[in-house]
């Protein structure tokens, strides 16, 4: 299995900014294309107060500040230059994580959706949404928060796809700012499979795929958390995505770019359990032979030996 997608971290919220403008990004796009990448995923048009495009509402309701350059738009030109599809992640208010209450990020993207389609619908690249609310369990209002934005964007954009990106509560699930590596806590298999039964049958009439995080289970668990992911999806009639992530879990530091075996394992899981696609967070950072990090540029070019000998076989 290959990596076909990735999403963009356009915020930065934990890792650093890299500061690029068009011509950065221009240069990165080419080397998503040679990967393979053919989608790329805004993971969020904006988080508390710093947003991606010329918003009048967030500006208005939330107090954000107008960012330098519409980035939506920059994706959305690259996107097209390069043949490639764009999913638009909606906005994260970070009220939910401060309390637990995700009906803010159901009110506030309610007119996120409407200004946004009406920005850019027209564009031949947009071609799905992503709802950026992260869950991993079952967290209290979850299901009726993606069902409600699920079916907010699909039926303003006549049914475009929606997916959306979990992660599996195991135990590397501890927090970035956290100096742990690990937790004790983590979620079984059987309760894994118990919780998201009970959420897929909730919202998969308002989603179309799923991409799990692959970096909080161990490697030794990634077939039995992988085939209870796509048998869930298979039942739901859901697209099963995994998202690889590129960065590591394991170190101490957060977040470097992964060992390449390691990434290489987990897209051999995914692969294994017969998962539609593969995307990852996030190139740009992590993969790119442009990143800030040049353990970056080393895993692209294991990556994309990596590719060569399976397209070779």
């Amino acid at each position: 299995m290959l990596i076909t997608g990735t999403f963009i971290d356009e915020i930065s919220h934990d890792i650093p900014h890299q500061n690029w403008g068009a011509e950065e990004w221009d240069r990165d796009f080419q080397y998503m294309k040679a990967a393979g990448i053919d989608t790329v995923i805004m993971i969020r048009c904006g988080y508390r107060k710093f947003i991606t495009y010329h918003s009048d509402y967030l500006v208005q309701a939330h107090g954000c500040y107008q960012p330098s350059i519409d980035l939506v738009d920059l994706y959305l030109t690259l996107a097209e230059k390069y043949q490639m599809k764009f999913y638009f992640g909606l906005y994260d208010s970070g009220i939910y994580w401060d309390t637990g209450d995700l009906q803010v990020e159901i009110d506030s993207n309610k007119y996120v959706i409407e200004e946004v389609w009406k920005k850019y619908g027209h564009r031949k690249a947009f071609s799905g949404w992503y709802l950026s609310t992260e869950i991993s369990r079952k967290t209290k209002g979850a299901i009726e928060a993606f069902s409600s934005l699920g079916n907010m964007c699909k039926g303003i954009s006549d049914q475009l796809p929606v997916f959306i990106s979990p992660w599996i509560d195991g135990k590397k699930a501890v927090m970035a700012a956290s100096g742990n590596l690990s937790k004790s806590d983590a979620v079984s298999v059987k309760e894994h499979e118990a919780e998201w039964d009970e959420i897929f049958q909730g919202i998969h009439q308002s989603i179309d795929a799923v991409a799990f995080q692959d970096g909080h289970i161990d490697y030794h668990e990634l077939t039995d958390f992988f085939s209870i992911n796509k048998k869930l999806a298979d039942k739901y009639g859901l697209s099963c995505w995994t998202n690889a992530e590129s960065f590591d879990r394991d170190m101490p530091i957060k977040f470097l770019p992964i060992k390449f075996d390691k990434l290489r394992l987990k897209l051999e899981a995914a692969a294994k359990a017969g998962y539609d696609k593969a995307i990852t967070f996030e190139f740009s950072h992590f993969m790119s032979p442009q990143s800030a990090y040049i353990q970056a540029h080393h895993l692209y070019n294991r990556y994309m030996e990596f590719k060569a000998n399976i397209q070779r076989k």
